[in-house]
Order: structure tokens, then sequence, then C-alpha cells
């Protein structure tokens, strides 16, 4: 080794961000190894390489102690003495002895420790960057499809995007570009590993927050997602400024925000909805376009009974229960829907109206008396402000479906 090899190392040092100092340590390492490898040596060594010259020396150590129990790696501190007075018990003796041939053994060696912490540094620039990036957004072109699973090139690395996190009627081919969303990136032998998604829930919100300025400058609040790829989601949003309309910002003029979500969604339908630390005025907006009549919780476990107008039941429950699915897991609440028909029957069957009570339940409020409530109106005047909401975001959800359509 010599000058020359010193400056490659500090060409790789610039151009690929590893400090000279590592690559070296790291020879230096390898060469003890190999050392003992090719001269079957149980001796400790240590290895030197000039920083300057590139010169290569190997020492041989011997440890000094009171009582010598193997002759090839200690040395009494009596035979110590002989060599230096100054010598004491734990010190330790080096010895130059280094290689005729020991050049090539360093050549073979450096040439594998300098690719491999290369392609370590790489891996780990990769993993910084896209950990960072972690629940975020990140465009990818479509490299090859494999047994369904989606092939994404990133640029510096590909991500597999699987099956079970592809929105089912979704179709790619190669080279077409897709936004996806990063769960999380894990450190492997063979590099960074990066889990993404286009199933996720954040993957709706994050698309909002590039969508809607509101949003990203915080005055709008998107407090919780639920989901079903593909079909429908819910969002619930909350602004503390009372001037600004959470709802209608994210619907954005005539629907425009919302529908560049759905989209990009593949035409994912998407009901955005007030938030409402009253967790019975959050299921009730949650389980829009529906109007709730009566809502019974049992906040230890979480269960909701609520009940709303005959004709409808259906669009409470939704196709195959999905807006009720999508309300629950919107609020954390178990909700079961009755009619007022089955309320009444309920009542008349087992006796009176305390009967349609969750077991145990505190809480068995009107709606019209829990707004009431807050806004110090009558209950007849907040059963009409509540009818006129609860239109209001039925004709907004009309509006936004008919322009998916």
């Amino acid at each position: 080794m010599n000058k020359e090899f010193i400056s490659a190392l500090k060409e790789i040092e610039k151009e690929k961000g590893i400090s000279i100092d590592i690559l070296l340590e790291a020879l230096e390492a390898a060469l003890i190894s190999a050392y003992k490898k090719n001269f079957s040596t149980p001796q400790s060594v240590r290895v030197v390489i000039d920083r300057e010259l590139g010169d290569i020396q190997v020492f041989a150590q011997t440890n000094i102690v009171e009582e010598v129990n193997d002759e090839r790696m200690e040395i009494s501190l009596e035979d110590a003495k002989k060599i230096d007075i100054e010598y004491e018990v734990g010190d330790v003796i080096e010895e130059e002895v280094t290689p005729r041939d020991f050049g090539r053994i360093a050549a073979q060696t450096a040439k594998q420790v300098v690719v491999q912490r290369i392609r370590e540094a790489e891996r780990n620039i990769i993993y910084e960057e896209f950990s960072n990036r972690t629940s975020d957004i990140i465009t990818g072109v479509v490299q090859r499809i494999e047994n369904g699973n989606i092939f994404i090139d990133f640029g510096k690395t590909e991500g597999m995007l699987p099956v079970a996190e592809q929105i089912s009627k979704e179709r790619y081919n190669t080279g077409d570009r897709i936004k996806i969303y990063i769960v999380e990136v894990k450190k492997t032998n063979k590099g960074p590993q990066i889990i993404i998604s286009r199933t996720h829930p954040g993957l709706i919100k994050r698309l909002f927050e590039l969508e809607v300025p509101e949003i990203h400058d915080g005055t709008v609040e998107i407090k919780s997602v639920s989901r079903e790829p593909g079909a429908r989601s819910k969002i619930a949003v909350y602004s503390e400024n009372d001037n600004v309309d959470a709802v209608g910002s994210c619907v954005g003029p005539k629907g425009s925000r919302v529908q560049r979500v759905v989209d990009e969604l593949s035409g994912e339908k998407i009901d955005i909805i007030n938030w409402n630390e009253d967790p019975r005025l959050f299921v009730a907006n949650a389980l829009s376009p529906s109007k709730v009549v009566e809502i019974f919780l049992e906040e230890g476990t979480n269960a909701a009974r609520v009940v709303v107008p005959d004709n409808q039941l259906s669009l409470a429950i939704g196709k195959e229960g999905q807006n009720v699915r999508l309300a629950a897991k919107l609020t954390g609440w178990k909700i079961d829907i009755k009619s007022e028909t089955q309320m009444e029957q309920y009542i008349e069957e087992h006796g009176g109206e305390e009967a349609f009570r969750i077991e145990g339940s505190d809480f068995t409020l009107r709606l019209a008396a829990i707004m009431a409530d807050e806004d110090e109106e009558t209950p007849e005047e907040t059963e009409e402000v509540l009818e006129e909401e609860i239109l209001k975001e039925a004709v907004e959800e009309e509006v936004i479906q008919t322009d998916e359509e």
C-alpha cells in the first residue's frame, strides 16, 4: 500500500461521504483477522496503517503477567524488566512482525473492506432519507409486477407494494407513476426495507394535507380517519377558529379539493364530517347523511345505541353495513342502530323506555336536548337547527357523489 491508496480513499470520502478514518479503522481490523488466518497465530496483534504514506505495520502483542500460563501470549514481569526496567504487570510489549508479502494480502483485504463499507454507507444514507419520510407520501415509478406484487422505483432504492396493500380495483403497468404512503422503514442485512401502502388511512390524511391549505397550516385538523379502501372513507375534521368551516375547507369550491383526492384514489367516496368532543354529537355526525333522533351511550364500554327515523334505517346502516361500520371506526364507539318503530316495539315488549337503555348507561338523551344544553336554545329550536345541519350535510354528500360520478 502507498500514497496512491490513501489518495483513493480520500476520493471515496468526498464522493460517498465516508470518513477516511472509518475506512482505515475497518481495514486495520480486517487485516488483523487476515494476519491471524494466514499465519495461524493465537497471539494478539495490532495493525497500523500510516495515514499519510499508506505503509502497513503489524505488531505482535505480549501481556506482562505475574505468572505465565501461555508463553505464546504472555511474559513474566521478571523477563519483561530485562527488556525495559519501567515495565509493570498489565503492560503490553509490542514487537513488529510485518511479513514481507503482507502487501498482497492487504491489497485483497482492502478491496473487500472498501466495497463493503461503501455498500453499508449507501444503505445507511437511504435508510436515513426514507425513515425521515415515514408517514409521508412519495411518488415512484412502477418497475415490474411479480405475482401481483408491484415493485416501485424510488430512484435510490425500490419498494414492494404487496397485494394486501393495494386498492383492489386499481391496475398498473410498467412505467406508471404512483403515489405511495410510507408506513415504516426497517433496517435489514440486505439494506433498508420500505413498507409502503395504498390502503393505509394515513394516505387520505396526507392527500388532504396536500390539497387543503387550511389543513397544511394547522387551521383545520383531521381528527380521525376510517377507510374501506377503494370503496368509501370518512374523515372527521375540526377547527378551533369558529369562523372557519372545517368541512367546507376540505370540500373546496364546487367540491374541487375533495374531488382531487377522490380521483387519486380511483373514485373512492369520501364523507367529511365535523368532529365534536361530545361523543353523542360525534357519533351522530359520523352516521351522516342519516338523521339521528336519539342516542344511548355507555362510556365504560364505548357502546352506543342509536335511534333513527324509520325511512332512514337503511341509509344509516349503509350498503352491507358500510356506513355504520365506518362510523364505528371513525368514532371508536360500537354502534347499534334501531329505527323508531323498532325502539317502540322494544319498549312495548320490555316494559318502558328504561328497558331500551344500555345496561349501566348514564347517557340517554335526545340530540335536541344535548344541543340545547350547548347553545342555550329550546329543544324545539335546537331540533330545527339539527335538521338543517343534517340536511346541509346530506346535500353536500349528494354534490360530492354526483361530482364523483
